[in-house]
């Protein structure tokens, strides 16, 4: 019916010139003419152009004003000649418009509100307001300015319409055949596939776009093929870890125990950081089965009495607390076991290891924490080790990352001494931001593996989100990670490239 309408028309007229009212005028809804308008421009039987329009309609406030008259007028209307008390009038009128047409009424100088009575100054008024809303419902036009006191007042809604204005195209027809798309059985069979006029085959079409995978800004792709692209800013960091010499931990196992988290690591049991508020406890299974038995003893002797030069902290440690199955807090405690690993060798080989993946916290979420993020650790363990190597490394590592500005302020952790919460200066901010921790672990926990007394073991760490966010310019760490991902963001985001120095 529709697309027999707009040929017809277009049979004896120059041009369709407002699909809208076209629309109108033959009762069909519009958003299927614009359907047969499409198709019929694919087919170049008609020549579309497209259009937009500013229509305003009346909100229900406007309508009631059309239909009604303004409270301005209806106000002004209720005052006698002779004037009235604030008191009567009020009860003569409903509320709003009291409310709103004495205010406006006001502000025209129609009338005079004093000492509690209401006064008129003028002897007639128009209804300007009901005229303007019966203009713009008729579809008549209207001024600009008054367009914008209406809405103002909300009065008026302000709609875009998008329309076609239609010619005839090089392919004109009065009553379009339709084409078929495919040689069927059917048409074989009856014979009328002489008679049949086919579509034709565009070959210069596009394909279905290819459903590929885009990178994750956390993640970034070990190898350069379509399949494996894999993670982002983290290989980058990898192979700043690798030009540096480092050989990387394994961190498949997310379930630690308490005693390779915490207790190897000289922090005591009584610690907030061990409550259930802060860590996330394994209900199944609840305990690990094994633990070096020789190396628990020495933990559990330099926990309650010291050791190596330490007090300890005095208190008596308790087996089942440090048997407790949880989900590693940080990837440091794949750092304590591969350090009692390297104790057990010899002779003693120099290394330096690193880490990238995933730990959690039972933390509340927020724009700028997780449950579960990302930690990236590094250390060196090695002969005569000092602070002053400790910062060389840092200023070596943060400057490949494009850092180069960093301060060092001192600070407090159970397993390390001295320690260092690491600062970047961001351009961008113009501010000082801190990414990072670093310090020296304390003999309290590196002797009682086993590894020379001479051995230090300098270490740092930092979360894959903080320069990920700042790489990207994103400010709520949700964006990043966790079901409030945009992926349009994952889709135009850039490989990350790193200011490698």
């Amino acid at each position: 019916m529709a697309e027999d309408a707009i040929l017809g028309f277009l049979q004896n007229n120059e041009e369709i010139a407002d699909s809208h009212q076209f629309a109108a005028r033959i009762e069909v809804d519009h958003t299927e003419l614009e359907n047969v308008i499409k198709r019929l421009n694919g087919f170049e039987i008609v020549e579309a152009k497209d259009f937009k329009k500013d229509n305003y309609l009346l909100s229900e406030e406007g309508k009631q004003y059309a239909l009604e008259g303004s409270p301005e007028v209806n106000f002004f209307l209720a005052v006698p000649v002779g004037g009235i008390s604030l008191a009567n009038l009020k009860a003569k009128l409903d509320p709003k418009v009291f409310s709103i047409g004495s205010s406006w009424a006001k502000k025209n100088g129609w009338v005079e509100i004093a000492k509690g009575s209401v006064t008129k100054k003028v002897e007639n008024v128009e209804d300007k307001v009901k005229d303007l809303l019966k203009r713009i419902e008729e579809g008549k036009v209207v001024d600009g300015n008054d367009v914008a006191d209406l809405s103002k007042r909300k009065l008026i809604v302000k709609q875009t319409w998008r329309g076609y204005t239609l010619r005839k195209g090089s392919k004109y027809v009065s009553k379009r055949k339709k084409a078929a798309t495919d040689l069927t059985r059917e048409h074989l069979q009856r014979g009328d596939w002489k008679d049949l006029e086919f579509k034709e085959y565009n070959l210069n079409a596009q394909g279905q776009p290819i459903q590929i995978g885009y990178l994750q800004p956390l993640l970034e792709a070990f190898y350069l093929t379509l399949i494996n692209y894999m993670f982002q800013v983290r290989e980058e960091i990898q192979n700043i870890f690798l030009q540096m010499g480092f050989e990387e931990m394994p961190t498949n196992n997310f379930v630690e125990s308490s005693f390779w988290n915490f207790d190897a690591l000289f922090q005591p049991q009584q610690h907030p950081a061990r409550d259930s508020h802060d860590t996330f406890f394994l209900k199944a299974p609840s305990t690990t089965r094994y633990l070096p038995e020789d190396y628990v003893e020495r933990v559990k002797c330099v926990h309650e009495s010291g050791g190596y030069g330490s007090k300890g902290y005095g208190y008596d440690w308790k087996r089942e607390e440090a048997e407790k199955n949880l989900l590693r807090t940080h990837t440091t405690a794949v750092s304590t076991r591969m350090l009692y690993m390297l104790a057990q060798q010899r002779p003693f080989m120099p290394k330096r290891y690193y880490s990238i993946d995933r730990v959690f916290r039972n933390e509340a979420v927020d724009r700028t924490h997780l449950a579960e993020f990302h930690q990236i650790e590094g250390l060196i363990c090695d002969h005569g080790l000092t602070l002053g190597d400790l910062i060389g490394v840092l200023e070596d590592f943060f400057a490949r990352l494009g850092m180069s500005k960093l301060r060092f302020k001192p600070a407090y952790n159970p397993y390390t001494e001295p320690s260092m919460e690491i600062f970047s200066y961001h351009e961008g901010l113009k501010k000082w931001v801190e990414v990072g921790n670093s310090g020296m672990f304390r003999p309290e926990m590196l002797l009682p593996m086993g590894l020379p007394e001479d051995v230090n073991v300098i270490a740092w760490g930092l979360s894959l989100e903080r320069p990920t966010m700042i790489l990207y310019g994103i400010d709520n760490i949700r964006d990043l990670f966790g079901p409030k991902v945009d992926f349009n963001l994952i889709k135009s985001n850039p490989l990350c490239r790193l200011g490698l120095q």
